[in-house]
């Protein structure tokens, strides 16, 4: 075990154990933002950059600084490391430049994206970006694409993150996309339109943290905030079946994997309860999700008795 210190709080924490990790067993607005890395993903983690914290004491045996910012995700902790996250002033200086580096070329759609009050990057905008660009070149831009069938690729959104080719990497047999080209012109895209098709391929959707990769048939039907998400499961011969349901009224606009409080899915799902089952009686309610009270979603509170009037409506 190691004992380590984010922000003056203190926990002990089995080795190999990341500083990202351990701050998110402490909890609270000690935990780095992070874009790449996912915990379920193998390889994941070191790109974006959000997740740089200081480390003001390296270990009990070598308590010398390091003598640069490190990236909470691929860094381990060691016994008696001390780390300063929110409380570093060098921290909150980066998490602002590389915000204003991964705004450089997104464009601020935030008003039409299907994202918006469940995106990490406007989030982090919100949080740690300026008021006005410095910078007068023009943003790179790419056409739209369908990579699947029910798949819409926003290049122009994209941060790079490779969560989406790790997942199609991961949890299936022919990931047919990836990153093409490279430096600046590096794109999400598979050559052929319409080609991903899997039964799990959907999963992309829901580890992007951004909109680049967005549900068709979802696509401008409603706000996230004026839905209510509902735990719910059915019986499937694919995958758990157990996901989230938004619904609007008695319709269900649509059905997304679980996801924990750090923004990442508990279980992937398959294509059929994401895309093909979207009536209320295809699934088992279980009640409200848990809904953080800091987020847009929370504007349309509800109650425990929400859960009567949606099984009044099967």
């Amino acid at each position: 075990m190691a004992k380590v210190t984010i922000d003056g709080k203190s926990i002990e924490v089995p080795d190999g154990t990341t500083i990202l990790n351990a701050a998110r067993m402490i909890g609270g607005d000690i935990v780095p933002p992070a874009m790449c890395y996912y915990s379920k993903l193998k390889g994941s983690g070191g790109k974006c950059r959000t997740c740089l914290v200081e480390v003001s004491k390296g270990s009990e045996k070598d308590p010398r600084p390091m003598p640069k910012l490190v990236a909470s995700c691929s860094t381990p902790v060691m016994d008696g490391m001390e780390v300063g996250s929110s409380s570093s002033a060098k921290v909150q200086d980066a998490r602002k430049g590389v915000t204003e580096f991964l705004l450089l070329n997104h464009p601020l759609d935030c008003p039409i994206c299907d994202q918006a009050g469940e995106c990490d990057l406007q989030d982090l905008g919100y949080k740690h970006g300026l008021v006005s660009t410095r910078t007068d070149e023009e943003r790179r831009t790419f056409e739209m694409e369908d990579i699947g069938d029910k798949i819409k690729l926003h290049m122009n959104r994209c941060i790079l993150c490779y969560r989406c080719v790790y997942t199609a990497d991961q949890i299936t047999d022919n990931r047919v996309h990836g990153i093409l080209n490279r430096g600046d012109h590096s794109e999400i895209s598979t050559y052929i339109h319409n080609v991903i098709d899997n039964d799990f391929s959907g999963n992309v959707i829901d580890v992007c943290p951004v909109g680049a990769l967005t549900d068709k048939t979802f696509r401008f039907k409603s706000r996230v905030w004026f839905t209510r998400p509902m735990d719910a499961h059915r019986n499937c011969d694919k995958c758990c079946g157990k996901t989230a349901v938004w619904l609007f009224g008695d319709e269900v606009l649509r059905v997304t994997a679980r996801k924990d409080q750090w923004g990442e899915v508990e279980d992937f799902i398959c294509n059929t309860c994401r895309f093909d089952k979207k009536s209320l009686a295809d699934w088992t309610i279980e009640g409200p999700r848990a809904i953080d009270k800091h987020s847009v979603i929370a504007q349309n509170h509800y109650e425990l008795p929400e859960l009567e009037k949606v099984k009044t409506l099967k």
